[in-house]
Parts: structure tokens; sequence; C-alpha cells
């Protein structure tokens, strides 16, 4: 029953923005392995309408929120309002307290608010004002971020980047798709996905579980940290892929193997999110193009 669910989960989210199908599949590969997802690309692109098909296809609360200059860290956690008839202080919940936030155009604030999101996105909870509350389960960011050099952007710090699973890039679809979104809208036939949840909240949590209990062989282990060593070195750097790295790698290739109706990693589903799961953590020393380079190293390390 569960897998029907991931498979008319992912059918809603490609549905919802035509041409992303692969997009769709690695929102829901960051799902399964209780991540965050970074959707990267130019305005326009239904970066924030993947996002809004996810969050009315899964249970629970969803928050959006439009990161801006002026942004403040007590905008995204809450903040305590002292109470006059009272005489005490009473905590307000920020956008934080979620199961899904979309964090929209999170570069267009400082870094000092980006970081913010660091506890709450790696341990699920937020401390304020010396109290740490936990955040509810299944906790979720999905974070779009306009390209950056654009007007008004800021680079995502390195701490923050490391803590997204995986990146989604969206570009302009084909000239085919755009004809056909042409067209739909020609005929008025652009009215929004269902509302109606697809899976509920306790249904997220046993496929998380049942993610983490996919099988991982030596050999596969092995693979992953051979990836990553490889990556460090031609990226010209250790910083650049953390362990954190190398765990993401595994989970997400766990979630793959979920969603192909799997119960172990194979070398193809590594294969398949490490780009992905690399793409917004390498900084290599060169102006090289980072896809090339991880390809490269795709092509340069084999499954013993």
């Amino acid at each position: 029953m569960l897998e029907a669910k991931i498979q008319q989960l992912q059918q809603r989210l490609t549905e919802s923005v035509l041409g992303a199908e692969r997009p769709a599949r690695l929102a829901l590969v960051a799902l399964l392995a209780q991540g965050h997802v970074l959707i990267e690309g130019p305005p326009g692109v239904g970066k924030t309408s993947l996002a809004q098909a996810l969050a009315s296809a899964i249970g629970g609360c969803f928050k959006r929120l439009q990161f801006t200059p002026d942004l403040l860290p007590s905008d995204i956690l809450g903040y305590h309002l002292y109470r006059q008839h009272s005489g005490e202080f009473d905590f307000v919940e920020g956008p934080i307290f979620t199961n899904l936030l979309l964090a929209d155009e999170i570069n267009r604030t400082s870094p000092r608010v980006q970081s913010a999101l660091l506890e709450a996105m790696n341990e699920g909870q937020v401390t304020i004002d010396g109290v740490t509350r936990e955040l509810t389960a299944p906790f979720m960011v999905v974070a779009t971020q306009n390209e950056l050099g654009m007007a008004g952007t800021f680079p995502l710090p390195e701490p923050q980047l490391d803590r997204f699973l995986l990146s989604v890039p969206m570009e302009l679809p084909s000239a085919e798709i755009q004809q056909e979104i042409l067209l739909k809208h020609a005929a008025g036939d652009v009215t929004s996905q269902s509302p109606d949840e697809i899976i509920r909240e306790e249904e997220i949590l046993e496929l998380q579980q049942r993610t983490l209990k996919v099988g991982v062989s030596a050999a596969i282990s092995e693979y992953i940290v051979a990836l990553c060593e490889q990556t460090r070195r031609a990226a010209g750097g250790q910083h650049t892929v953390s362990v954190r790295a190398s765990i993401a790698l595994l989970r997400a290739s766990q979630a793959r193997a979920v969603i192909a109706g799997e119960e172990y990693v194979l070398p193809d589903f590594v294969k398949d999110v490490f780009v992905d799961v690399m793409r917004h953590r390498v900084l290599p020393e060169d102006a090289s193009d980072v896809e090339q380079l991880l390809g490269q190293v795709l092509n340069q390390v084999a499954v013993r």
C-alpha cells in the first residue's frame, strides 16, 4: 500500500510542474531520507510550484516564508511577547514550527539570518533565549534559491549548504514542454492540483524508518567513501566534502532504493543521486564546471 502511495506522490509532483520528472523524484528522495532540499534555478521555472505540490500532497502542517533582506532570525524561529495584563512572557512560535517549511528565495537574505535554520535542520530543534524546543516530526525544509549573481542575492555559507541533503537544479523546459504549457493556458486548463493529501504523517514516518533499514553492503559503503575521497582530490580541498556529505549520499541512495522498490542499495542508486548530493558542496579551486568535475569522478571510481 505504501509503495502505491510513493508512486502516486511522484505522479502528483510530476504533473504539477511539466518537464520536472527528475526534480520531482529528488524531492521525494529527500522526504524519505529525512533530509532537506535546495531547489536552484532562474525565476519562473517552477521551483515554488514543486515545493507547494509536495506540501499539498503530504499530511501535516505547511508554512511558507518569503526570505527578504529585512528578515530577522525571530521572524523564522519566534519570539517572547510580554503580556502586560499577566506580567508574563508568552512564546510566539515562528514558521519553523511546522512539518514542511518552504524557504522561498533563501539567498535573498543575509547569512546571519540564514544561519537561524542551522540547528533546526541538523537537530530538529531550536534554542531561543536558552530554552530548547523540539520540532514535530516529520520536519523538512524545502528552500528555493535564485541563481547567484542576480541583484539582491547573498551566497549561502558552507555550513548552511552542507545541511541540505541534495540540491535540485531546475532549468527552462524544452520548447515542446513550453508549447504544452502555453496550450494549457490558452485552453484555460491551468487549475491547481487537488489539495487532497496522498500520504499521512504517520505513513511518512513509517517510510522514513523503512529507508533507514535498507541494506547497505560493505562494497557499497566502500564505493561511497571512494567517491567522496576522489571528489575531495578533484575539487582541490579537504573542506569541500564533509563526513555529513558521505552520510547524505548513503541516505539518499537508500531512499532511491525504496522508490525503486528494492531492499538493498545498488551501485546504480548511488550513481543516480551522487551529483545532486555533491553539487552544492563542491567548491573547486579553479573555475571548472562542477557538473563536469563530478561526472569525471563517477567515471574514475569503480565498484569493487
